[in-house]
């Protein structure tokens, strides 16, 4: 799947000079550490408030969304469905 992230630029130079070292490419290095960062245990600040509770249901999208137009989804959603 294709994203686009903004990072900060000495970020960015410091990701592309680490993978040229490895000589690997940045989608390896950015892949790769998502996929620790994920993996491991989480860290930082305890959580407060309540835990999310993920709800997951049959069906599909709404035949009137469309998701490769941008600011058609987004009218939608502003729509209220």
């Amino acid at each position: 799947m294709k994203t686009t992230i903004e990072l900060p630029d000495d970020l960015m130079v410091a990701a592309k000079k680490r993978a040229a070292e490895a000589r690997s490419t940045l989608r390896e290095l950015v892949e790769r550490g998502l996929r620790r960062e994920l993996r491991g245990p989480r860290r930082g600040r305890p959580r407060s408030g309540p835990a999310i509770k993920w709800v997951i249901v049959d069906g599909g999208l709404p035949p009137d969304l469309d998701l490769t137009d941008r600011s058609a989804m987004s009218d939608w959603l502003r729509r209220g469905r």
